[in-house]
């Protein structure tokens, strides 16, 4: 039987294997085939054979003059092919609607981003995003050639090698960046409070992106750091959560720094320890398009209220890690401590197109007291708000807070 300074409820049953509920999804991306595309290859491309499935009062005529007035007089040194000039403009259209994380994939590139969700890839290790338009690093991943190198998360990246990369959309940087094992990409950045640019060569290495580690500290306090959502974080943070309650600890920290998100459902599985049956974990917004979809808890709810429980977060804290945090502090479950999390609040679905594949955003994600996580992310409990440099200088005086917080100090 378990046990532990505070009551368990029915913790060995949950225990026992991971509940996998309904699809996977990803936090801010979900993985489907609804509205599949047929592929387009060898179809004569005529006005005939556009199926727009609604009725529009598009012009089509411009396109077709652009596409025949190339096809009669383009001279140049390279020319696609026809489908590659199709893929161009479904890339254009893509773009049309200036969201960052709406992006079609041609073949190649639909296949790079499969293998980079899948957990392994090769490349430097960091998580990057759109902010304001300027291409950031979300996080580093701990233990990642970019980790090693000193990135920090909410550095903006100016050049890759010597393209400009500043407003460069998120898949074509990371093209860019990935590459094989071994190899090196520069990156020059600019990072807040330093003057001049910052010019950091990585080696490329095979990424495999950590998950839990546990630190049962001498003061009584349980740590877990939660590095991603990934496929295998259900498990392995159950196995993290039965290693603190056999410890007999009753002050837990849970650290998402820089921790850039994963699948939904581990978030929603992860909150589910905290709250009852039923209860709201994060609001999938849809803007009026359908129906708002709540996901809500699992109903695990193992602990009570005699349980001292912090959560660090920073600007490194994304999509899943801003769901579980959300939901845990809006339910009043956990006290939020760090820096405001990177602000990542919109789902994605992934749509086949022939051996191409369209991300596009679908909904925005809401905490249950209906505050938008992209709307500048998470404001914690308790700001400590820290430069890299200062908490490089001064230690992780982040941390420090959350213990001396738990000890009432």
């Amino acid at each position: 039987m378990w046990h532990s300074k505070f009551e368990l409820k029915n913790f060995s049953s949950v225990l026992v294997s991971v509940v996998v509920i309904g699809g996977v999804f990803f936090a801010g991306f979900e993985v489907g085939k609804r509205g599949t595309v047929a592929e387009s290859q060898n179809i004569p491309i005529t006005l005939g054979n556009l199926d727009l499935g609604k009725k529009t009062s598009a012009d089509f005529s411009d396109f077709w003059k652009v596409w025949n007035t190339l096809n009669d007089k383009f001279v140049g040194s390279t020319t696609p092919n026809e489908q590659d000039r199709v893929y161009g403009a479904i890339e254009g259209l893509t773009s049309s609607y200036s969201d960052p994380y709406t992006t079609f994939f041609p073949p190649e590139e639909s296949k790079q981003f499969a293998e980079q969700i899948s957990g392994a890839f090769e490349g430097v290790g960091m998580e990057i995003g759109i902010r304001e338009g300027v291409l950031v690093v979300v996080s580093p991943i701990n233990g990642t050639p970019a980790f090693t190198a000193g990135v920090h998360a909410g550095d903006k990246i100016l050049k890759i090698n010597e393209t400009d990369a500043m407003y460069l959309p998120v898949e074509k940087a990371v093209k860019l960046i990935r590459g094989p094992k071994g190899t090196t990409v520069k990156i020059t950045f600019a990072r807040e409070g330093q003057k001049n640019p910052l010019v950091i060569p990585i080696t490329r290495d095979t990424i495999n992106v950590p998950t839990v580690v546990t630190d049962p500290r001498k003061d009584g306090i349980f740590v877990i750091h939660l590095y991603s959502f990934n496929a295998q974080a259900m498990l392995l943070f159950r196995n993290a959560l039965r290693e603190f309650i056999i410890s007999g600890s009753d002050k837990l920290i849970l650290d998402l720094r820089n921790n850039p998100g994963g699948y939904l459902e581990a978030a929603v599985d992860m909150t589910s320890f905290w709250l009852p049956p039923g209860a709201v974990v994060v609001k999938e917004n849809y803007g009026g398009k359908k129906e708002e979809l709540i996901h809500r808890s699992y109903g695990y709810n193992i602990f009570n209220e005699k349980l001292k429980f912090v959560i660090l977060i920073n600007k490194g804290s994304a999509s899943a890690s801003e769901i579980l945090a959300g939901a845990l502090q809006a339910h009043k479950k956990a006290t939020l401590i760090g820096d405001k999390s990177f602000g990542k609040g919109s789902v994605q679905e992934l749509v086949e197109v022939g051996k191409a594949s369209l991300k596009v955003t679908i909904a925005k994600w809401l905490t249950p007291n209906n505050i938008s996580i992209s709307d500048g992310g998470l404001t914690p409990d308790i700001l400590v708000s820290l430069t890299p440099e200062e908490q490089e200088k001064k230690g992780d005086l982040q941390m420090e807070k959350a213990v001396s917080y738990l000890l009432g100090k």
